[in-house]
This record gives C-alpha cells, sequence and structure tokens, in this order.
C-alpha cells in the first residue's frame, strides 16, 4: 500500500467526516428507510441505498434528511422497499424502488412534498389523508 501524505490523509477525514454525517439524526426532520433484509439485498436494496446517500448529496438534503437500514419489512414480494418518512405527510412504504424510483421519490416527495401512487405499498386510508 503507498504512503499517503498529510494532505491525503485530511481529505480523507473530510469525505469520512461527510460520510457519517448523512447517518446523523439529530436535527433532521426527515427519513428513508430502506429494507435490507436477504431478500431486500438479493432484490437490489444496496444499490438503491447507494442511490440515496448520493441523492443527499445532490440534492443538497444531507442536513434535513437521514438514510437509515433495516431488516425485511414483510413485503418481499414487492422488494426492494423503502419507508419515507416526511413531517406533515403520512408514512409511505414505496415497493419495486430501483434506481430511477429514488430520483422521483427524493424530487416529487422529499422536496415537492407529493407522493408517487404508482409505487406506494402501504399508507394511511384516505379519510387520514384528507385531514
Amino acid at each position: 500500500m503507498a504512503k499517503m501524505s498529510l494532505d491525503d490523509l485530511r481529505k480523507l477525514r473530510e469525505e469520512k467526516k461527510g460520510d457519517l454525517r448523512k447517518r446523523e439524526v439529530e436535527g433532521k426532520e426527515m427519513q428513508v428507510v430502506v429494507g435490507v433484509g436477504t431478500c431486500g439485498i438479493a432484490a437490489g436494496a444496496k444499490p438503491v441505498l447507494d442511490a440515496f446517500i448520493a441523492g443527499l448529496d445532490e440534492n443538497k438534503l444531507v442536513d434535513s434528511c437521514f438514510v437509515r437500514q433495516t431488516g425485511c419489512m414483510g413485503l418481499c414480494h414487492s422488494e426492494p422497499t423503502v419507508e419515507v418518512i416526511v413531517p406533515g405527510m403520512p408514512s409511505v412504504i414505496y415497493g419495486n424502488v430501483d434506481e430511477n424510483v429514488v430520483k422521483e421519490i427524493i424530487k416529487k416527495h422529499l422536496i415537492g412534498k407529493e407522493l408517487l401512487s404508482g409505487y406506494i405499498l402501504d399508507r394511511p386510508a384516505i379519510d387520514i389523508l384528507n385531514n
């Protein structure tokens, strides 16, 4: 392994600090929960998780949203699954999520505060949505 210069070490430290900041919960009102049980992993949850992390960076949402992992959500037939929690909106579980759907979730749900009806697996009853 090649030796690292002091500047290389400083750059690496800043990158790792940024990675850790993405996982901090305190002060963040939105969260994305990616199901990474064995069924989710087999269906492609790892690239979905990576796409959310990259998407938060690209859209400058790192300070308002965090991404975390969970095990199987019990919706194995629709993996990868993602729960999105945004204040003032119902908690929603999306299914069959891929990298393209991640971009839609970020743009429409996290930024635009709009549900993506074509991918919703679970949400509150309509009477709750109308209140």
